[in-house]
Parts: C-alpha cells; sequence; structure tokens
C-alpha cells in the first residue's frame, strides 16, 4: 500500500517512520496546535472537521503494574477495569506522565500509539471499527495520521476491546 500525505505539515516523527516502514495506507493531517487547547483531542477534531468520535487518544496506563497503551475516542474515557481485562490483568491505573513519556518516547499530547521507544501492549477501543479511518497522534501535537483501525491494530499489534466509556 501507498502512503499518502496531506500537505500542510512534516512528519518525520517515529510515528510516520514506522508507517512507512511498514508500507501502510495513511494520511497525514497537520494544524496549527495551540498551546492552550483544553482538550487536544478535541482540538485536532476541530481542526481537522472530522466528528471527534474518529479522533483517538493514546492514554498510557498501567495493568499489574506494567505499562499498556490504550487508544480510546476523544468523546470517551478510558475504563481501566475493562482495559486491565483485556490484556488479562486484574487492576488498571493511570501511568505517571513521566513514566508515560520515557517509555513512548513522546510527549504529553503527542504519544502516538505508533513508533513508540519500547512496544507496550496496546487495546484499540472497539468503536474503532465503526469507522472505515480513524485519526491518532503522529507523534507530535498538530500533526494527525488517518489510517483504516484494521492497519492501526496490525501494526501496533494491538487487542481490540470495549475499553471505553461514554
Amino acid at each position: 500500500m501507498a502512503k499518502k500525505q496531506k500537505r500542510g505539515g512534516g512528519g518525520g516523527t517515529p510515528a510516520t517512520t514506522a508507517l512507512a516502514s511498514a508500507g501502510a495506507a495513511y494520511t497525514l493531517h497537520a494544524y496549527g496546535h495551540d498551546p492552550a487547547a483544553p482538550s487536544y483531542g478535541e482540538e485536532a477534531a476541530e481542526a481537522l472537521g472530522v466528528p471527534p468520535e474518529r479522533v483517538f487518544k493514546t492514554l498510557v496506563a498501567e495493568v499489574d503494574g506494567a505499562l499498556t497503551v490504550a487508544v480510546v475516542p476523544v468523546t470517551g474515557q478510558l475504563d481501566l477495569k475493562a482495559l486491565a481485562s483485556a490484556v488479562g490483568g486484574k487492576r488498571g491505573a493511570m501511568a505517571d506522565p513521566a513514566a508515560a513519556e520515557r517509555a513512548t518516547g513522546y510527549v504529553r499530547g503527542g504519544i502516538s500509539p505508533l513508533g513508540q521507544r519500547r512496544a507496550l501492549p496496546t487495546v484499540l477501543d472497539a468503536s474503532a471499527r465503526a469507522h472505515p479511518t480513524v485519526y491518532v497522534s503522529a507523534g507530535r501535537r498538530g500533526l494527525e495520521a488517518e489510517l483504516a483501525p484494521g492497519v492501526l491494530a496490525e501494526l501496533t499489534s494491538a487487542v481490540v476491546a470495549p475499553v471505553a466509556r461514554p
């Protein structure tokens, strides 16, 4: 599959490198990031003119002490109990932001499920399947990658499970 890139922003992140190396079909979307925006994901949806349920945020949690990635729609919240269950664990809690940044190699608001420094177990919310494509951070604030949910799940070796609640 060929890479597609939308004009208006550069790539050059570990996420875009991972997408290109995999030969995945994707489109990059860049927008002007406002540091004062209260929600990075909602800002992306508004800036790109897409329904917010198609924009997914990447959250890092701890399940039984192990860092685990959850990819959930920006319109929902992560259900930590469901996340733990999806990876065969018992208890989940949000990870320390500094630990999340160290493990992934990204900064908060720009954490991508792709191209992380250390491959972490990943769970993609099942709602992604309802869309032909979803948007995830491409590795920096103001840059989103649009790709098919199946491609995202494959590239991240994600379990697909219902882990978000409204």
